[in-house]
């Protein structure tokens, strides 16, 4: 039986080099038969054999612990799939490699500044997952510098071998060439979110969607709204929710800006500069707020859209008083259930292109991780630790947990056709697949949700699609380019300090601007000036020169 405590609050081409000889021996591969000695480093001494371990693990193998063994994990609690001690979930995992979670279960709405006090404070379970930014972390000390660990992650480096990672992981690397949090591994990028339409409407203004999409741009798609707009009537088009970032982010890509849930720390990379440069003070990112200022002015966007919250954006969506919203495709196999209009059509755009390209949204095959605390090392001791992480690398990264987190169990949740491809139970739903279904897969299963089930091969990452999301992610790959990744701007302890009392109030000042610049509060043309000069008066240029330097000084490791 589980263990269970609630906490209150409902890179890498040397180190690589290293841990892909390890992992890539023999010794890994066979499942554990003449292993790599239990040392964080790879070439030091004793030999560890498998009449040596109390389990199994490796390659193509289940992880097993001959005792019962329990980890105590952080566990992000989903208002939309609550945690449930009686789930399948825990007790497959269980069955297949006689392991427990002493779990902390925090929701989800507090999981980063709980992390925050149990990190801090040196309280932090082994298992910390649901990691999306570990830097604020790695000064205390209690995070481990998982990349000098890796080696003992076969399943893990497999990934990394075989799908070309190397480059990906680079973005991780801190100032000292290691990296603290194991990403979610994707062989492929996702299409992400985009803009929902009602198809049925768009067409019937005279717009043949499938055809213009391949070669839309932020204007065009401006045309199309303005069609809608005239054969409609309507009040507004376009009534977004998540108060507008997921847009913003989505288009700051192709305008070469940063904004909205990317607005970070206003940099993009100049690849064939190599340097940084301070993209949102740039013409682009005039062009960029312009561009949504138009929309609000001609009253196609609801000006509410920044400030609205979801659930009244959807109604709206729901009623047929709008026709644009973004999204995920998730989110679209919901909203086509709740659509108060008969014969709706529902169909997710590629992402229209702007001045930087015609480019990919997502571009990292990375997905959010797992960072270990000290504590695993201190309390579990060097073997211990090792056999934890080996548990790690097969619940993870390995092809079998990573179906199992999914998927959950064969023959009870899921069977496979003739061809091996994952077929949900009838009297199942998840992800938009068998929508009628009375069962939730992550809701009464457990199974599919964030803290598990992320990363793995292609085909496992189709497998969750519905016909739909296959054609919407492969008209993103037929119709939009790759994009570069910009390296990480490796900063030590105290570089980091700084830049960070630079970008604290510059980046709260320019998402300030940037509101009133779109919603009309502060005018465009007449403001452009001051705003620009505030910006260098609150460190863009100093900032940007931070960045630069610390990237020469730094770059022969990233490969530059």
């Amino acid at each position: 039986m589980k263990k269970f405590r609630k906490t209150i609050g409902v890179i890498l081409t040397a180190v690589l080099a290293v841990g892909m000889t390890a992992a890539c021996s023999s010794s890994e591969s066979n499942g554990g038969s003449t292993n790599a000695p239990p040392s964080a480093n790879a070439s030091s001494g004793a030999a560890e054999t498998a009449d040596a371990l109390d389990y199994t693990f490796g390659e193509g193998q289940t992880f097993h612990s001959n005792e019962p063994v329990t980890y105590s994990m952080m566990y992000s609690d989903h208002e939309g799939y609550p945690y449930q001690e009686s789930w399948r979930l825990w007790s497959a995992i269980q069955e297949k490699t006689n392991v427990t979670f002493d779990l902390s279960i925090i929701a989800r709405t507090e999981y980063e500044n709980q992390k925050s006090l149990l990190v801090n404070s040196g309280d932090a379970p082994y298992i910390i997952p649901k990691t999306y930014s570990e830097a604020a972390f790695i000064p205390s000390g209690q995070i481990v510098p998982i990349s000098e660990w890796v080696q003992y992650m076969p399943n893990y480096m497999k990934a990394v071998k075989d799908w070309g990672m190397e480059e990906d992981l680079k973005v991780k690397m801190q100032a000292d060439g290691k990296y603290y949090v194991l990403p979610g591994l994707w062989e492929v990028a996702g299409g992400g979110y985009s803009y929902i339409i009602r198809k049925d409407v768009f067409e019937a203004a005279g717009i043949d969607v499938e055809a213009e999409e391949a070669n839309w741009t932020y204007e065009t798609f401006y045309e199309a709204l303005k069609k809608v707009k005239e054969h409609t009537g309507a009040k507004y088009v376009w009534s977004d929710r998540f108060k507008g970032d997921s847009t913003l982010n989505i288009a700051a890509v192709e305008y070469g800006v940063t904004g909205g849930w990317g607005l970070s720390n206003g940099l993009t990379f100049d690849h064939d500069k190599q340097e940084f440069q301070f993209a949102d003070t740039s013409d682009n990112f005039k062009q960029y707020v312009s561009y949504f200022n138009k929309l609000i002015k001609e009253e196609i966007l609801d000006p509410e859209s920044f400030t609205q919250d979801d659930d009244t954006a959807l109604a709206k969506f729901y009623k047929g008083d709008t026709f644009v919203i973004n999204g995920n495709y998730q989110n679209l196999a919901d909203m086509m259930t709740k659509m108060q209009v008969p014969n709706s059509e529902l169909y997710m755009i590629v992402q229209p292109g702007g001045p930087a390209g015609q480019l990919q949204i997502e571009a990292s095959r990375l997905e959010n991780g797992i960072m270990i605390s000290q504590n695993a090392l201190k309390d579990l001791g060097e073997e211990g630790f090792i056999k934890m992480l080996r548990f790690v690398d097969w619940l993870w990264y390995s092809d079998e947990g990573q179906t199992l987190s999914l998927w959950g169990v064969e023959g009870e949740t899921y069977t496979k056709d003739a061809n091996g491809n994952i077929v949900l139970k009838e009297d199942i739903t998840f992800n938009g697949l068998n929508p009628t279904a009375t069962k939730k897969l992550n809701v009464d299963y457990g199974f599919g949700g964030g803290v598990f089930a992320y990363g793995g091969s292609a085909k496992l990452k189709m497998s969750k699609m519905t016909e739909g999301e296959k054609d919407y992610n492969d008209r993103i790959l037929k119709y939009r380019e790759t994009r570069k990744l910009a390296p990480p701007i490796m900063a030590s302890a105290d570089e980091s300090e700084q830049l960070n009392l630079i970008s604290t109030p510059l980046m709260d000042y320019v998402k300030t601007m940037t509101l009133k610049f779109i919603t009309g509060q502060a005018d465009i043309e007449k403001e452009w000036a001051s705003y620009v000069a505030q910006a260098e008066a609150n460190g863009s240029t100093r900032y940007t020169q931070m960045a630069n330097e610390i990237f020469a000084k730094t770059k022969s490791v990233l490969g530059y």
